[in-house]
This record gives C-alpha cells, sequence and structure tokens, in this order.
C-alpha cells in the first residue's frame, strides 16, 4: 500500500509569500516621512491615506508606485508557481528561479525609489523574462 502523498511548502512556496510582503514594504517607505508628525504638518494622514499619498513627491512617490506595481506583478508571478508546482517542474530550478525574481522585484524596488529608471526598467524586465521562465518550466 503506498503512503499518502504530503504536501510541503517549498522554497517556491516561500517566494511566493515573501513577494506578498513586498508591496507592504513599499508602503512603509512611502509612508515613513509622514509619521510622527502633525497632519496640519503634512504628516501622514490615515483618516485618508490614499489622498495623503497622492500628495508626496520624491522618494514617498515613487516608494507608492513601487508598491502599485509590486501587487499589479504578483498575481502572474503567484500563478506561474503555482503552475510550475501542478506540471510537476524540477524543484530545484523552480526553486532558484523564485528566489531570482524575489531578488530582482527587491531590486526593482530599490532602484525605484533611489530615482533609477533606466537600471529599474531593466530589473523589471529581468523579473518579467523569469517569472515567464517559472510559468513554463514544466511545460512538457
Amino acid at each position: 500500500m503506498n503512503a499518502p502523498h504530503m504536501a510541503h511548502f517549498t522554497v517556491a512556496y516561500w517566494c511566493v509569500f515573501v513577494a506578498a510582503l513586498l508591496p507592504l514594504l513599499c508602503a512603509v517607505i512611502a509612508k515613513r516621512g509622514g509619521v510622527g508628525k502633525r497632519r496640519s504638518e503634512g504628516g501622514y494622514d490615515n483618516h485618508d491615506p490614499r489622498a495623503w499619498l497622492a500628495r508626496q513627491s520624491g522618494a514617498a512617490a515613487r516608494a507608492n508606485a513601487a508598491q502599485a506595481n509590486s501587487f499589479e506583478a504578483l498575481p502572474f508571478f503567484i500563478g506561474a508557481v503555482v503552475i510550475a508546482h501542478q506540471l510537476g517542474a524540477g524543484q530545484t530550478a523552480l526553486d532558484l528561479l523564485a528566489l531570482l525574481y524575489v531578488m530582482l522585484r527587491l531590486f526593482y524596488i530599490m532602484m525605484y525609489v533611489s530615482d533609477m529608471p533606466m537600471a529599474r526598467s531593466l530589473v523589471w524586465g529581468a523579473a518579467f523574462l523569469v517569472n515567464i521562465g517559472i510559468f513554463f518550466i514544466g511545460y512538457r
């Protein structure tokens, strides 16, 4: 009699978890300059956070844009990892690609906040290509 298959949490699944936290990291970066200040002095406004963020400029505005992009990129990454698992992709290769994707997304955020548009776009493209690789890694 065969033992029942036990699912386990792979490195790629941990990468999905980390990728889901990246938008929150961006939000912290975007809001940190306004924390501790009174609203009347331009401090963070938790009563109307979206309008407050829309009025920001510089690194805070770029961090907010990186947050939006991180949310936008997340569904494709989640889907790619799940599909790769379902198709029986090689676990080591999948884990390495997922780690590479998360690292590229971290670099993307750093470059976005630091106002490095050309490098940011190149890293975004690299992460997108890695995600396509994840999507097709289990294809036979």
